[in-house]
């Protein structure tokens, strides 16, 4: 898919935005891929990130879906706005195990004032992909006041 690029700097400006999310700093997870329309976030296992029955919990991997959907989003808005997400569902098909989970945020449809992207959430185990979570997001574009 191909998206107007508004701002050409749009890694570096995901990646500082990035850093300082200390909900992310504190989960462990690591900001992986930024490109035009698309953001890859890891969580590595950790026994603190999950459940009762030691899968990751819900609550982390939505987390990070979420995060990777709205980066994925931001690299699509104008040089001085931010993003904020306005709704999200998850389905969750598999239980979220592996060495880390991987988080991929996909935009399918860039407005002027909403943005919808597509989450899948992988658990990866020995280089072993298997989908967990699929999930959509609503983000919404906030502009400086002029």
């Amino acid at each position: 898919m191909s998206f107007k690029i508004w701002n050409p700097d749009f890694e570096a400006k995901v990646r500082e935005s990035f850093q300082k999310q200390t909900f992310m700093a504190f989960l462990g997870a690591k900001l992986d891929k930024v490109e035009a329309g698309t953001c890859e976030i890891s969580l590595p296992y950790k026994p603190e990130l999950c459940q009762q029955h030691g899968f990751f919990h819900a609550g982390a991997v939505a987390t990070v879906m979420d995060s990777a959907c709205g980066y994925a989003a931001l690299t699509l808005m104008e040089p001085n706005s931010t993003v904020l997400s306005v709704e999200f569902k998850v389905n969750l098909l598999n239980p979220s195990i592996g060495d880390y989970m991987l988080a991929v945020g996909q935009v399918v449809k860039s407005g002027r004032q909403l943005k919808i992207a597509e989450g899948s959430v992988y658990g990866v185990k020995d280089g072993v992909k298997k989908l967990c979570v699929k999930g959509i997001v609503t983000l919404m574009e906030i502009r400086p006041q002029q």
